[in-house]
Order: C-alpha cells, then sequence, then structure tokens
C-alpha cells in the first residue's frame, strides 16, 4: 500500500499545472508565529487589552498608530527570517515547470527569497511601505529604523504597511489573479492554512481541477472534500515528495 507521501509524489508526477495555497503554517516553519497567537497588547492610554486582530484593523491604525506600530514591529516583521524546507520545495516546483502560482496569505516575501516568481500575496508584504501622503516607497528597514510613527522625510505624511489590515478591501488585481490560477489549476495543494480567515479562505472553491491535496498539522473544514489529507509538517512533507520526483 502506498504512502502518503508516495501518493503525493504520483500526484505530482501526473499534474502539469499545480497551485499552491499557504498560510501561516508555512511561515512558523521559518521560526515566524502567527502573530493572532499573541497575548496582544496593554494600551496605557486606553486602560484595555487590545486584542492582535484589533491592533491590525484599520481602525486602530489610523485612531491609535502608536501602538498599531509597536505591535506591528515586534509581532508582524522578521527581518532575520529565512526560506524554509517547503518555500524552497515550491520554488523547486515552479522550475520544473508544475508549480504555475503561490497564493499566500502571508506577509513575509519568503516565497519570493525562496526563488518563486508568480507569487499572489493576498494580504500584501511587510517588505513594501509607502508615504500615505506623497505614495513614496519605503523598505522594511525604514519602518524598523523609525521611532514612534514612521513619517515620510519627503512630506511629513505617515508612513503605511503595504498589508491588508482587518477590515480592508483585498486588492482586486491579485484577488483576480488568484481566482484565475485556482480554477486553471489539474492539482491545489492546501498548506499551512486552517482555512478560517475569509475572503481569501474562499478561493479554494474556485477549484475544479483533478486533485485536491491539503496538509496542515490540524483538520480543517475542507478534509472532507480533499483527494489526499496529509497531517503533518509542511515543509517535511514537501521536501521529501519534491525531492523523489
Amino acid at each position: 500500500m502506498k504512502t502518503d507521501i508516495e501518493k503525493l509524489t504520483q500526484i505530482l508526477t501526473d499534474s502539469d499545472n499545480i497551485v499552491f495555497f499557504g498560510g501561516a503554517g508555512v511561515s512558523t516553519e521559518s521560526l515566524i508565529p502567527d502573530f493572532r497567537s499573541s497575548n496582544g497588547l496593554w494600551s496605557e492610554k486606553l486602560g484595555i487589552n487590545i486584542t492582535p486582530e484589533q491592533l491590525v484593523s484599520r481602525t486602530y491604525f489610523m485612531k491609535y498608530p502608536e501602538e498599531f506600530f509597536q505591535f506591528y514591529r515586534d509581532k508582524l516583521v522578521y527581518p532575520e527570517a529565512k526560506p524554509n524546507a517547503a518555500h524552497i520545495a515550491l520554488a523547486k516546483l515552479e522550475e520544473m515547470g508544475k508549480l504555475k502560482a503561490v497564493v499566500t496569505q502571508n506577509i513575509d516575501g519568503l516565497h519570493q527569497a525562496a526563488g518563486s516568481k508568480r507569487v499572489y500575496e493576498l494580504h500584501g508584504s511587510v517588505l513594501r511601505n509607502y508615504c500615505m501622503k506623497c505614495h513614496s516607497f519605503y523598505d522594511v528597514s525604514f519602518i524598523l529604523a523609525s521611532k514612534g510613527i514612521p513619517t515620510c522625510p519627503q512630506c511629513g505624511g505617515k508612513v503605511k504597511p503595504d498589508v491588508v489590515l482587518y477590515e480592508e478591501s483585498l486588492d482586486n488585481t491579485v484577488i483576480s489573479g488568484a481566482v484565475s490560477a485556482i480554477a486553471q489549476a489539474d492539482t491545489l495543494i492546501i498548506g499551512g492554512t486552517s482555512l478560517v480567515v475569509y475572503p481569501a479562505a474562499g478561493l479554494i472553491d474556485y477549484f475544479s481541477g483533478s486533485n485536491l491535496v491539503l496538509i496542515n498539522k490540524s483538520t480543517t473544514s475542507a478534509d472532507s472534500r480533499a483527494d489526499l489529507v496529509i497531517h503533518d509538517a509542511i515543509g517535511k512533507v514537501l521536501g521529501e515528495a519534491i525531492n523523489n520526483l
């Protein structure tokens, strides 16, 4: 009887239009914790404990930018993080011509750092930051080096990370590209996501191909729909399967 890795290897061998849809579990193997696991932040100004979801909302960014950036620098930016086995395996699969796109909920830029070329970043990236007034661009080091609220040296405007906050809409161009890639795929691999963050999680409904593969340490709402479910570390699973090709 075939092992799960052997089954996955066979699916990868037989497929020539694969899309990977990934979440926080892909980044945790690069020692980037899911920000939602944080206890939030005690606000002296408000006299309350603010949840992680509240802290990364549009409302808190606009009303309490100091608290926002204190949490943002501490919990969402990891400049020392490196691509892990999952990122590297997916880049190899793209190089082989089999993987056509990565759709990610992560904001760390590690897929591109590993060599992936076609990446749809549903929630943006910490690597890009823009002045809200004059639209000047700033990299992540500018945010980390700034104190308090980052302000634009050109015009004095507030600099905002190019990250989709709670209460903000996803970018239409990114969404349409991700939907198109998923709709055309013959194999969709979902990895490192519990599929609870919408509207991103709803994108998998556009898949109508042959093989739905789910790799996650815990069960998800899509397990019953999948052709292959593997409850294990995504880097280990993808690394082994792709090395077998």
